[in-house]
Formats: structure tokens, C-alpha cells, sequence
């Protein structure tokens, strides 16, 4: 439950909460860059986990490779953000890295499906909650939003999550991490080519070093 508390609940409100307060996407993609590291900081430092030298390297390779993929997109971050937006974005990087190294420590026995459940019920009662004291129930019901809720429930919450907690049960907390260094990559992918925005080689390069950093930290030795 506290796992579902601190990913489900924590980290999604930072993200999603840090994009209303327009925060640009891409600063929102390129501080959740740094979720790998710190992770792997907490680990050495809850866990006393071994991080070799090549999984460093590998670490701060994919971090450069989502700052040259950001960097193309375009995004002026000179307008006036809310220092809210920033606490929140931070707040959820926290969040997901505690996160997932609470469910490495104390959650790795249990099985996932029913980890799941109550990840599930502790992130409904933290969310209810919140949408009673802060929430306006401003709620439009129409094609494009039952579509966006289907596709964050089924495809991020449920399957994207679970499947998570099931690298974190089967491997290393910072390899797990590592592999969020390919979310601003493919996204930038994904947006080239559904709706026919710039993919410059220069993000074609940074693509290239976050997948040289995430096999240097997830290869077997």
C-alpha cells in the first residue's frame, strides 16, 4: 500500500499536476531523466547495492542522451513556471524512486497480481480524498476523454505498472530504473510519427547514447 501510495498516487499527481502548472513536457521528461540516478543513489545508500563503474557510466550516458533528445523539442522554458510546478515534478521523481526501491526491499516476495490489488486500493483512497479537498468534479464525458482514461488505467496503471513491479522482483533496482531513459526517446518517436512532428538528428544521436547507457548498465558482466 505504500508503494501504491508513493507510484500510483505520488508520482503520477507530480506528473500530470506539474504539466497543469505549464511546466513544458519536455522539463517535465528531462527531470524524470534523473529518476535512474537517483535511484541508483538510494540504493547504494538503503540498499548498499553494488553499482560497478560501467552501470555509472551507463547512468549518466543515458541522462546526456534524454538532455540532447529534450533539447530539440522546441519547448521555451523562459515564461514564468509556478514554483509549484517544479515541487511537483520533483515531488513525483522522489516518489517513484523511493518507490520502487520500497517494493525492492519489502515487496519482492509478494505476488505481483496481489500487490497489485492493494496498490490499487491505497492509490484510490489517497486519490479520493484528494479530489474531495482540492478537486472541482469538473468532469466532460466524451469519446476523446473515456479513450485518454482507458488508455492511462489499462495501459500505464495496470499493465505498465505491473509489469514494473515485475522487473523489480526479477532484477536490479538500477537496471529497472535505467530503462526510463527511453521514455523521452520513444516519445519523441511516437509524436514524429503520429502527428508529424520534427525528429532532428541531433535527438537521432541522443537516442543513440540512451540506448548505449542503458545496455552499459543493465549488461551482464
Amino acid at each position: 500500500m505504500v508503494v501504491g501510495v508513493l507510484i500510483h498516487a505520488s508520482f503520477l499527481f507530480g506528473v500530470f499536476s506539474a504539466i497543469e502548472q505549464n511546466l513544458p513536457a519536455g522539463v517535465v521528461s528531462l527531470v524524470m531523466g534523473l529518476q535512474p540516478i537517483l535511484t541508483a543513489v538510494l540504493a547504494f545508500l538503503w540498499l548498499n547495492a553494488s553499482i560497478k563503474a560501467t552501470q555509472w557510466l551507463g547512468l549518466f550516458l543515458g541522462l546526456a542522451g534524454v538532455a540532447l533528445v529534450v533539447s530539440t523539442q522546441g519547448r521555451d522554458i523562459s515564461q514564468a513556471i509556478a514554483v509549484t510546478g517544479w515541487l511537483t515534478v520533483i515531488f513525483g521523481l522522489v516518489a517513484i524512486s523511493v518507490g520502487t526501491l520500497y517494493q525492492k526491499r519489502f515487496g519482492g516476495e509478494i505476488d505481483p497480481m496481489v500487490g497489485a490489488f492493494f496498490q490499487y486500493l491505497a492509490a484510490a483512497i489517497v486519490c479520493g480524498i484528494g479530489t474531495v479537498a482540492i478537486g472541482d468534479f469538473d468532469f466532460q464525458i466524451n469519446a476523446t476523454v473515456i479513450g485518454a482514461m482507458l488508455w492511462m488505467v489499462f495501459g500505464l496503471s495496470v499493465t505498465a505498472i505491473l509489469l514494473l513491479m515485475i522487473m523489480i522482483r526479477q532484477n536490479e533496482s538500477t537496471r529497472v530504473a535505467s530503462y526510463f531513459y527511453l521514455t523521452p526517446p520513444l516519445t519523441a518517436i511516437q509524436a514524429w510519427a503520429l502527428f508529424g512532428e520534427s525528429l532532428s538528428f541531433l535527438a537521432i544521436i541522443g537516442f543513440v547514447v540512451v540506448l548505449i547507457g542503458v545496455f552499459l548498465t543493465t549488461r551482464s558482466q
